[in-house]
């Protein structure tokens, strides 16, 4: 079983792209963080299980309410756990693999670029190899597969700088993990990341003039 394991916040103005509402402001910036979810949903392979990690904790009905008719049925949501993102990622990895995960895909809600073809090859490739990473831009990743828990993997990571995926990288190699890295792709972050992003504006019918 393939599990597609979201981490998503409440689509709540000043929660959400708070760095795109700099320019936009913050209810335009939080419509745009709804579309790029709901187009993230849409490009998951209907075969994948699908488990939504959300914060803050009170938000299960939010959520539930705004994803349910994106989402295939039985798919689950999840508070996510206190603490800094390597706990949160690594109590989700545990939690989905106890719930009969046999390959599992951490996502986020942001990267218009990750779309079916990519998440296809990006489970060929973890047939495998034991750690398959979808690079970011940033210095992050976009997408992280695994086929087991690795709680080493999520440990002394600088998150939210341009270290987050060499730091991981180094991680698995201590941990003895085969990698595979696919294509560098580019979240939306602020608005000249969103601004390159063509194809996921035109297709949502967002107007940026």
């Amino acid at each position: 079983m393939i599990t597609a394991c979201l981490l998503l916040k409440a689509p709540r103005e000043g929660l959400v792209k708070t760095r795109l509402a700099l320019d936009l402001g913050f209810p335009r910036a939080t419509a745009i963080y709804r579309a790029l979810v709901e187009r993230q949903l849409k490009s998951l392979p209907s075969e994948w299980t699908v488990a939504i990690h959300f914060a803050p904790t009170d938000a299960g009905s939010e959520l539930s309410h705004w994803l349910r008719p994106h989402l295939p049925e039985g798919s689950r949501f999840i508070p996510q756990s206190e603490g800094d993102l390597g706990v949160r990622l690594n109590t989700a990895v545990h939690t989905e693999f106890s719930h009969g995960a046999r390959r599992l895909f951490l996502l986020g809600g942001d990267c218009p670029e990750l779309n079916r073809s990519y998440l296809d090859d990006a489970a060929a490739q973890l047939d495998t190899h034991d750690l398959v990473l979808g690079p970011a831009i940033d210095g992050g990743y976009v997408l992280l597969g695994l086929k087991a828990p690795h709680p080493g993997l999520f440990m002394k990571i600088a998150w939210s700088t341009s270290k987050v995926l060499p730091q991981t990288l180094a991680a698995a190699a201590s941990l003895a993990l085969t990698t595979s890295q696919l294509t560098t792709l580019e979240d939306v972050d602020d608005l000249a990341s969103l601004k390159r992003q063509t194809n996921f504006l035109n297709e949502a019918g967002i107007a940026l003039s």
